[in-house]
């Protein structure tokens, strides 16, 4: 078990806050329309200052993860795969990293891939300070973009259903982003940018050169029929360069203020990765 953990969830976020609570309601969060112009929760500040990165001040990380548990309607479960959270969230908290999860709906966060065999998911599923922040994570309604240094977006076959178009995906990443902060996605996790677009109008992936669970290893886990949209394909048609590796290979890409992996295989590097730019902002190519 991790001590003195930096780990903040709540429902109800408040820039005061430095315990964990994790009560939370019932209350559903209603889906909201989709506009570049929206603002944070109204006890956000709308300050667009850049994020400053001083030597000895903490990396407030931003884990969004999937509420949507059902692979269309196959009838098999799934969630956010945890080796593309557990592989990252280690290499973070040994850095010192402030790290906070949210979810789509809040609450419980539905968990895919709990391999015991894999070193970092057994340790993360023996934690039981973690586990209770996964359970019980803040809405990303609740979020404030304005709080970090960088958001990630695991993978999971669930983030196909909830990640794209949701209006908070939108407004938090595009609010880290034009503050100069880091946003990151692995496998199913770029789901969250194929809608995203910047305050100038122009999708946030356009140009950019990433890395995404390709349409060859969706057809090979044959789901490429159940999912909403292939998303290697959808990325394209908004203007990202792909760069593929073989199925299941690990594949990281940096393209500025953007860092994404290809897969499962891809989290252990991109996690790296994040790091480093995190760090040493001056090396983001």
């Amino acid at each position: 078990m991790l001590k003195n953990s930096l780990i903040c969830v709540s429902v109800f976020w408040l820039a005061s806050s430095v315990g964990c609570n994790t009560s939370r309601g019932d209350r559903e969060v209603e889906p909201q329309a989709v506009d570049p112009s929206s603002k944070e929760p109204t006890s956000a500040s709308t300050t667009s200052t850049k994020i400053d990165r001083g030597q000895n001040r903490t990396m407030n990380i931003l884990f969004v993860l999937t509420s949507h548990s059902r692979v269309g309607d196959t009838g098999k479960e799934t969630g956010f795969y945890l080796s593309e959270v557990s592989h990252v969230y280690y290499q973070l908290r040994q850095a010192g990293a402030h790290i906070t999860f949210a979810s789509i709906r809040g609450g419980k966060a539905p968990i895919d891939g709990a391999d015991r065999k894999d070193e970092d998911n057994a340790r993360f599923l023996d934690d039981s300070e973690v586990m209770s922040a996964v359970a019980n994570t803040m809405p990303l309604s609740a979020a404030r973009a304005s709080d970090y240094d960088a958001v990630y977006f695991p993978g999971g076959h669930g983030t196909m259903w909830d990640f794209p178009g949701n209006s908070d995906v939108e407004r938090v990443t595009r609010g880290v982003w034009e503050r100069g902060g880091i946003v990151a996605a692995v496998c199913h996790g770029p789901a969250a940018l194929t809608e995203v677009k910047l305050s100038d109008g122009s999708y946030l992936v356009s140009g950019h050169e990433v890395a995404v669970f390709t349409n060859d290893e969706e057809k090979a886990v044959k789901l490429d029929q159940v999912v909403p949209f292939l998303l290697q394909s959808r990325l394209q048609e908004r203007g990202a360069r792909i760069r593929t590796a073989a199925n299941w290979q690990s594949n990281v890409v940096v393209s500025g203020q953007l860092i994404t992996g290809q897969n499962p295989a891809s989290a252990k590097e991109l996690g790296k990765q994040l790091l480093q730019v995190l760090k040493n902002p001056g090396d983001k190519s």
